[in-house]
C-alpha cells in the first residue's frame, strides 16, 4: 500500500483525572474521573484502590449517565395539585427550608415523636442518625429492616460482626469456600476478584442459592435449595459434624462460650441463665483446678465436659445443650431432603468435604501472638473453610436463626477469624455489649436521651411507653420483635396510616422509592400515602421527600428537596458507619464534588445542616446560635464524636496520625491527593484471631476503634435470647403482652432453631423471589441510557417442571396470584432453578411518567414488580391484630416467604396491574440522549 491510514492508537481521554469514590451501588469502588473541559469524560477503576484494584463494572463505568440523566431533579418543588398527581412548582431554597423549618419546629416544640425520619440506601447513616438524635424524635432509621437486618444482627450476637461490609473471606487461604443467598449487586467486583483468585487456585466453590445467576454460575457445585430452608439445611450439616465428632474441641473451649456453664434446673428464676462470679464474671470449669474459675483468667483451662452443682442446682456446659439441640433425628439428612429439595447423600457429602478441608488440610502460619488471658502461641493454625451469605437466607421469617446457625456453622469448624476462614474488617470485630442500646425518650424541644438504633441485652431494654405501648411509629424494640437492631422502615407508612401506635405529622423521607420498589404492598402504600380523613384532611398529614430523581415517590411528597448525584456532593464512608475496611486494613474514603451542579440542588447531607442550624439543633449551632457546619464537608472535618475522633480516620493532626488526632483543617485535600480514601494497616501480628490478640486490641485502641481492649467470646448461646424467654415463662418485672407470650418464647430461642416461615398450602404451592441483577442498585438502573440496554424489561423465570406443566412457550403471559393481589407478566424458561420456585429481577418495572421515561418504555409495559404479591401484614388471624409480615425476632421484612400460583394468560397491553401515568416534574427525556465534551 501506497498510503498508509494514519490512527490516533492512544488518543487523549482527558485534561485531568479526578479521584474519588463510585456510588453505583454499595461496593464504593474508587474511581477514576476523567475530564475534559470541565466535564466528565470516561468513568474507569482506580488500581490503587484498596476495594476493587482497578477493577470497575459496568454499572460504575455508566456512572456517567446519572449526571446527564434527563431525570434529575432540578429545582425545590411545592406540591400544588392533589398527592400523586406529580403537579409541582419551583420555588427557591429559601423558600423550602423555610417551609420545612416552620413544620419541624412546630413538631419538636410539641412532640418530636410526630416527625418520622427515615433513609434509604444513602451511605451516611451515622450523620443522619446524628441529626435525628439532636431534633429528638426516636422516630428514625435506615433501610436495613427491609434489607439484611437478621443478617447484620445475628452475625453481632453471635461472633461480633457479619458478612460483607463486616467480614471477608480469607481468599489468599481458603480452600472450600459456600455462598448462600448471594444476589450479584452487593459488593460485586471485591467478589468477583476473590472468586477469581479461588478459581485460580482450585479452591472448591460451592454455591446455595435457589437460582443460579451471577456468582452461583461459576460454581463448582450449586445446590438449589428450596427458599427458606436454609437454617434446616445448615442444621443438619451441624448435626453431622457433631456426629462424626469433626468439630474443633480447643477452638470451642478457648474463644466461645462453650464452656460456660449453664443453669440447668427448670424451677430456678435463673433457668437457662449463664453462671457468674460475683464480678460479673462468666464461669467456667478448670480442667486443671476442677472448680469454677473466671473464663477469662490467665492460665485456666476451660472443660466442656464437666458438671457442677451448686446450692442444689445443676450447671452444664453450652456444650451440653448445643449436642442435645442438634444431635437429634429432626435434623437428619435423610429427615430434612424433601423440605430443602436437597439429597440426603449430597448433605452428607458436603458435611464429609467441610470437616477434611478444615481439619485434614489445615493450614499454620508462623505468625507469633498473644491471647487474651496471656498466653502466648508460636504460630496461626487456620482452617481453610470460609462462608459468605447475603439477603437470600435473611429475608425471611426464620432468617435471624438461619443466619445464627451459619454463624454456629462456622464456629464449631473452628473457621473464623484464622487462616483461611471468615475474617472481620476493622471496626469490627466488636461484642455486642460494646455497642449503644436503643433509646426512646423524646421529650418537647430536646435532643432524644441516646442512640436511637441498638443491641438490647433483655426485656428492660425495649422501647417501651410506660403503658407498655410502642415507643417508635415502627414498632421497633418491642415484644412483637425485640432485637429490631435496623428499625422496621417497611412498616412506617403503613403504622403511620392505621395510627397504631400513634399518629404522626410528618414523614421525612430521603433516597426510599417507598411509592414504588421499596415497599411491599405497593398499591396499598399508595393508597396510604393518599388517604385522606372524614374532614378531608391527609391521614399523614405532611410529607417531606429528598432525592436526586424524578422517582415514583417524588409524586406523593409535598415538599421536595432536590438532592445532587453522586459526582457533584461530599460523602463520607466513615470508620463510624459503613466503612471499605479490608480484613487486613481499616479504610475509608470520600467523595467530593468533581463536578458543580448546574442545577438548583444541594447534597441533601448539606442541606440538614442548613435546617439543623435554623431549627437550633444542638451539635449544628454554636454557642451564640450561629450556624456551626456550614455544609456536610465542613462536618466530616471537624465534628468530632469525642475528643480525636471524627468521621474519618486518615490524615489526623498534623495530616500524619491515623485514627485518633486533632481536627486537620486540611483533612479533604489529603484524601483526595490520595486518591479518596485512607488506608491504615493492621500489624502482622495481629491480622487474626481479632476478637482474643493482644495485639490487635491495643492497635484499635490506638485507632480509637475502642477506648480500651475489648476481648469477648463468641455466643453459641445467646443468653439474651433466653432473658427474653424468661420474661415470657412469667419471670421478672417487664414481661410481654398475653397475646405475644407464646410467640416470643417460640422465637427467642437462645440456640437456633429451624421453622418453617413459608407455610406449605396447597393454594399457593409455589415460592416466588425478587433479586437485584448485578448491573442495577436501587432503582436507578433503569432510568441510565447504558444500562437499560442490560436490563430493559423483566420477564418471570420458571423452572422446566412449571414451565412443562403448564405448557408454556417463548412470548407467553402468565397470571399470577397470591393471598394479596394478582399480576400478569411475561414469562421465560430458566432450567437452572429451584424446581418450585420462580424469579423475576428487582426494580426494573416503572411506573409511567416517572423517571423520565417515554411513557411506552419497555420498564413500563413489560417490567412489573412481585411487590403487587406482597402485603406488609400477614393474613388476618382473626384476633383483631396486625401482624407483620416480618421476622419475629428482628422485624426484617419476610420479602422471600412470598407463595403463589399461576397459569397461562392472554398477553394484555402491558404488564399488569398498570397505574395511570404520573405527571412528573422534569418532564419526558429525549428520544436519544447525546451530548459532547470536549472540543
Amino acid at each position: 500500500m501506497t498510503h498508509q491510514p494514519q490512527i490516533d492508537t492512544s488518543p487523549k481521554v482527558s485534561d485531568e483525572v479526578r479521584k474519588t469514590t463510585c456510588y453505583m451501588c454499595a461496593c464504593r469502588c474508587g474511581i477514576n474521573v476523567h475530564m475534559k473541559d470541565g466535564k466528565v469524560a470516561y468513568i474507569e477503576g482506580n488500581r490503587d484502590h484498596p476495594v476493587n484494584k482497578g477493577v470497575l463494572c459496568a454499572k460504575g463505568s455508566a456512572g456517567i449517565m446519572q449526571i446527564n440523566a434527563p431525570s434529575r431533579l432540578r429545582a425545590p418543588l411545592k406540591r400544588v395539585g392533589p398527592r400523586g398527581s406529580g403537579e409541582f412548582e419551583e420555588i427557591s431554597w429559601d423558600e423550602a427550608l423555610e417551609i420545612a423549618t416552620k413544620r419541624l419546629g412546630k413538631i419538636r416544640k410539641d412532640a418530636p415523636e410526630k416527625l418520622a425520619f427515615f433513609t434509604g440506601r444513602d451511605q451516611s447513616q451515622s450523620f443522619t442518625s446524628f441529626w435525628a438524635q439532636a431534633y429528638g424524635t426516636p422516630n428514625y432509621a435506615a433501610h436495613g429492616g427491609f434489607c439484611s437486618v437478621n443478617m447484620a444482627t445475628a452475625g453481632i450476637y453471635t461472633i461480633g460482626g457479619a458478612f460483607w461490609e463486616f467480614g471477608q473471606p480469607d481468599w489468599d487461604h481458603t480452600k472450600m469456600f459456600m455462598l448462600f443467598g448471594v444476589a450479584e449487586d452487593h459488593d460485586s467486583n471485591p467478589l468477583k476478584i476473590g472468586l477469581g483468585k479461588l478459581k485460580k487456585r482450585g479452591a472448591k466453590v460451592i454455591g446455595v442459592n435457589p437460582i443460579r445467576s451471577g456468582y452461583n454460575a461459576i460454581a463448582d457445585e450449586w445446590i438449589g435449595i428450596t427458599p427458606g430452608t436454609d437454617g434446616l439445611f445448615i442444621m443438619s450439616l451441624i448435626r453431622e459434624l457433631l456426629m462424626a465428632g469433626k468439630i474443633d474441641l480447643h477452638y470451642l473451649a478457648q474463644y466461645t462460650n462453650a464452656p460456660m456453664l449453664l443453669n440447668c434446673d427448670p424451677k430456678s428464676a435463673e433457668f437457662g441463665l449463664l453462671m457468674r462470679n460475683g464480678n460479673g464474671k462468666m464461669l467456667v470449669i478448670d480442667r486443671a483446678t476442677k472448680k469454677p474459675t473466671a473464663f477469662d483468667k490467665q492460665g485456666v483451662q476451660p472443660d466442656l465436659s464437666a458438671t457442677y452443682r451448686k446450692s442444689g442446682i445443676t450447671h452444664h456446659p453450652v456444650f451440653h445443650r448445643l449436642a442435645e439441640t442438634y444431635m437429634v433425628d429432626e435434623y437428619a439428612p435423610e429427615n430434612v431432603t424433601e423440605r430443602c429439595g436437597i439429597p440426603a447423600e449430597t448433605i452428607r457429602r458436603i458435611a464429609a468435604e467441610l470437616a477434611h478441608v478444615a481439619f485434614e488440610e489445615a493450614i499454620t502460619l508462623p505468625i507469633a501472638w498473644t491471647d487474651f488471658r496471656g498466653e502466648k502461641h508460636s504460630e496461626m493454625i487456620g482452617r481453610p473453610v470460609s462462608f459468605h451469605a447475603m439477603r437470600g437466607i435473611s429475608a425471611h421469617a426464620n432468617g435471624f436463626q438461619t443466619c445464627r446457625a451459619l454463624h454456629i456453622l462456622q464456629i464449631i469448624l473452628g473457621s473464623v477469624e484464622v487462616p483461611g476462614g471468615f475474617r472481620f474488617k476493622p471496626p469490627y470485630p466488636k461484642p455486642f455489649e460494646a455497642h449503644p442500646k436503643p433509646h426512646c425518650n423524646a421529650k418537647p424541644d430536646a435532643p432524644l436521651d441516646g442512640p436511637h438504633l441498638g443491641f438490647v441485652h433483655g426485656p428492660e431494654d425495649l422501647a417501651l411507653r410506660p403503658d407498655g405501648s410502642a415507643a417508635r411509629i415502627d414498632k421497633a424494640f418491642t415484644w412483637e420483635n425485640p432485637m429490631s437492631s435496623h428499625g422496621l422502615m417497611h412498616m412506617v407508612i403503613s403504622n403511620a396510616h392505621a395510627g397504631d401506635p400513634y399518629k404522626i405529622d410528618t414523614l421525612f423521607l430521603y433516597m426510599a422509592n417507598m411509592a414504588w420498589n421499596s415497599s411491599m404492598n405497593t398499591s396499598g402504600v399508595i393508597k396510604m400515602l393518599t388517604d385522606t380523613d372524614e374532614n378531608g384532611d391527609y391521614v399523614i398529614p405532611n410529607i417531606i421527600y429528598s432525592d436526586a430523581y424524578s422517582s415514583e415517590m417524588v409524586a406523593y411528597a409535598d415538599l421536595i428537596l432536590p438532592d445532587t448525584t453522586y459526582l457533584e456532593r461530599h460523602d463520607c464512608i466513615s470508620l463510624l458507619d459503613r466503612p471499605i475496611s479490608e480484613a487486613d486494613a481499616a479504610a475509608d474514603a470520600i467523595r467530593w464534588p468533581v463536578i458543580e451542579p448546574d442545577r438548583d440542588v444541594r447534597g441533601f447531607q448539606s442541606v440538614l445542616c442548613d435546617l439543623g442550624a435554623r431549627l437550633g439543633l444542638p451539635n449544628f449551632v454554636n454557642e451564640d446560635g450561629s450556624q456551626k457546619f456550614a455544609d456536610y464537608a465542613d462536618y466530616i472535618v471537624n465534628h468530632e464524636r469525642k475528643p480525636g475522633i471524627g468521621p474519618l480516620s486518615g490524615f489526623r493532626g498534623d495530616g500524619t496520625q491515623q485514627g485518633r488526632g486533632a481536627v486537620n483543617p486540611a483533612q479533604l485535600d489529603r484524601y483526595i491527593e490520595n486518591g479518596g480514601f485512607s488506608v491504615t494497616h493492621i500489624p502482622k501480628s495481629a491480622s487474626y484471631y481479632k476478637p482474643w490478640n493482644t495485639e490487635y486490641q491495643d492497635w484499635a485502641v490506638g485507632m480509637g476503634i475502642f477506648d480500651s481492649p475489648q476481648p469477648y467470646l463468641f455466643s453459641l448461646y445467646s443468653e439474651p435470647m433466653r432473658r427474653f424467654q424468661l420474661a415470657a415463662e412469667g419471670h421478672g418485672e417487664r414481661q410481654p403482652p398475653e397475646h405475644l407470650r407464646q410467640q416470643v418464647h417460640n422465637a427467642m430461642q437462645p440456640l437456633p432453631t429451624w421453622t418453617e416461615s413459608a407455610k406449605n398450602d396447597d393454594q399457593y404451592p409455589i415460592h416466588a423471589l425478587t433479586q437485584r441483577p448485578m448491573a442495577m442498585y436501587h432503582s436507578w438502573g433503569s432510568q441510565n441510557a447504558w444500562l437499560r440496554q442490560i436490563h430493559g424489561r423483566n420477564p418471570l423465570y420458571l423452572p422446566t417442571k412449571i414451565w412443562a406443566k403448564h405448557g408454556f412457550s417463548e412470548g407467553d403471559w402468565a397470571c399470577v396470584t397470591s393471598p394479596h393481589g394478582e399480576i400478569i407478566v411475561p414469562v421465560a424458561l430458566h432450567a437452572a432453578l429451584n424446581e418450585h420456585t420462580i424469579w423475576t429481577w428487582n426494580a426494573i418495572g416503572k411506573r409511567k411518567g416517572t423517571w423520565a421515561l417515554d411513557e411506552n418504555a419497555p420498564e413500563a409495559t413489560n417490567g412489573f414488580l412481585l411487590n403487587h404479591l406482597i402485603h406488609e401484614l400477614l393474613p388476618p388471624k382473626g384476633d383483631g391484630l396486625r401482624w407483620a409480615n416480618s421476622d419475629p425476632v428482628t422485624g426484617q421484612a419476610a420479602w422471600f416467604d412470598l407463595k403463589v400460583r399461576l397459569k397461562k394468560n392472554a398477553p394484555p397491553q402491558n404488564a399488569q396491574p398498570a397505574f395511570p401515568p404520573i405527571k412528573s416534574p422534569v418532564g419526558q427525556g429525549p428520544k436519544n440522549l447525546t451530548w459532547k465534551v470536549g472540543k
